[in-house]
């Protein structure tokens, strides 16, 4: 489709050339969001959560006991908010790490 097909002429004799809607279609749309969920379960001890939190996630203390206390209380929280791709890394990794401690952690991936 060439230029002068996505540009109509305006009618009203005004001058000004207006652009078809149609030619947005390819516009970018910015990524789907999509949350790290961190699930409570009897077993994994508190401080290793908290500090999966600073490892992985990259918060500070007292918001990694926060959110810790959170997840404790309502048997999950959401750890952050990222691009599918940086999500799906992050939950992998928490995995790797409760695996290698012997932990049933998890942390699942849910679109926002």
């Amino acid at each position: 489709m060439s230029k002068k097909d996505k540009i109509k002429k305006n009618d009203s004799g005004s001058g000004v050339d207006l652009k078809d809607k149609s030619a947005n279609k390819n516009k970018m749309q910015p990524p789907k969001k999509y949350k790290c969920v961190m699930h409570n379960d009897d077993y994994t001890p508190m401080d290793f959560v908290v500090s999966i939190l600073q490892v992985v996630f990259h918060k500070s203390s007292a918001a990694s006991t926060r959110l810790m206390l959170d997840v404790h209380n309502k048997n999950k929280g959401v750890a952050g908010i990222y691009t599918k791709e940086i999500a799906e890394t992050k939950s992998l990794k928490c995995k790797m790490l409760a695996i290698d401690a012997c932990y049933p952690f998890l942390v699942t991936v849910e679109p926002e």
